[in-house]
């Protein structure tokens, strides 16, 4: 499936801002199953200084400096990115969650891939006990992991609302946790949180759903905005497999990966410091619609 990917980010604030400096993570780049034709990142006021390169996760960053005077700040992306994922793994045929655990816990890895960096507290994601004890239900003896994993995906969609504006990108997974509501950010900390908990390595994804469904497909929450998911690694011959636990699903050509990291804090699509007083808006819109055969 081939997508094309416009997203308009913009701050509006109170009083001019004097200085600025950002960090964006807003261009996807080629992973596996997935595969960037072309992009285009659109800022304004046009920085004075701009820098591309990539952190150590291998996502692709972007940073900028405004020295000049602007109440505004807008940053437009165009993409178009092709999906093709691979059919989706037997659950019933992964390890065991205990092998999946000790292996992750004996590996020596530390390349930006290895389960070594996803299994200890972040930033964002601590590693609550009632969250544990959540998790652990989907995990009894024995269990194959992303068996475990997917109940443990399908639970959290159906004990946990969906609620924009019940918590904030802040907000901790003991916080929504005791809300039992919130969005897909809320969602993807709380199942990381859990499976950590157990010693089982868990990676936040933050990209893009497929904004139009077919008539017959239900919408999926989510769409026409940034969206997050989780990544299980599910041993060294099946690797990672990404799950959706907003929509109780697994990641696959309706998902567009933007960046991976440990929480939201790694994958931020806009960081950085101002010079200025008083507060600011934010507004973001999303399209991800699929390239019509024949037809650009």
């Amino acid at each position: 499936m081939i997508y094309d990917i416009r997203q308009t980010t913009t701050y509006n604030y109170a009083s001019p801002v004097a200085y600025a400096r950002h960090m964006l993570r807003l261009t996807p780049i080629d992973r596996a199953g997935q595969r960037v034709h072309a992009t285009a990142l659109e800022i304004e006021p046009s920085p004075v200084e701009r820098r591309d390169g990539q952190d150590f996760f291998g996502n692709r960053m972007t940073w900028i400096e405004l020295d000049q005077p602007h109440d505004t700040l807008s940053v437009r992306v165009a993409a178009r990115v092709a999906v093709d994922r691979d059919v989706a793994l037997d659950a019933d045929a992964t390890p065991p969650w205990e092998k999946i655990r000790d292996a992750a816990f004996a590996s020596i890895d530390l390349s930006p891939s290895s389960p070594n960096h996803y299994l200890f507290p972040s930033r964002q994601v601590s590693l609550d006990p009632e969250i544990r004890a959540y998790a652990a239900e989907s995990f009894s003896a024995a269990r194959p992991v992303l068996d475990g994993a997917r109940d443990l995906m399908r639970r959290i969609k159906a004990d946990f609302v969906y609620e924009i504006g019940a918590t904030t990108a802040s907000t901790t997974p003991p916080m929504s946790f005791a809300l039992r509501r919130g969005v897909c950010q809320d969602f993807a900390h709380i199942m990381i949180s859990g499976m950590r908990g157990l010693g089982l390595p868990a990676a936040y994804v933050s990209g893009y759903l497929r904004t139009v469904q077919s008539p017959k497909e239900a919408r999926l929450a989510g769409a026409d905005a940034m969206h997050a998911w989780v990544l299980v690694w599910c041993g060294e011959e099946a690797g990672w497999c990404g799950l959706d636990p907003t929509n109780a699903i697994a990641a696959g050509n309706d998902h567009v990966v933007l960046a991976i990291g440990r929480d939201y804090a790694d994958v931020a699509p806009i960081d950085g410091v101002i010079v200025a007083s008083g507060g600011q808006r934010l507004e973001v819109a999303v399209s991800v619609t699929p390239v019509v055969e024949g037809r650009e």
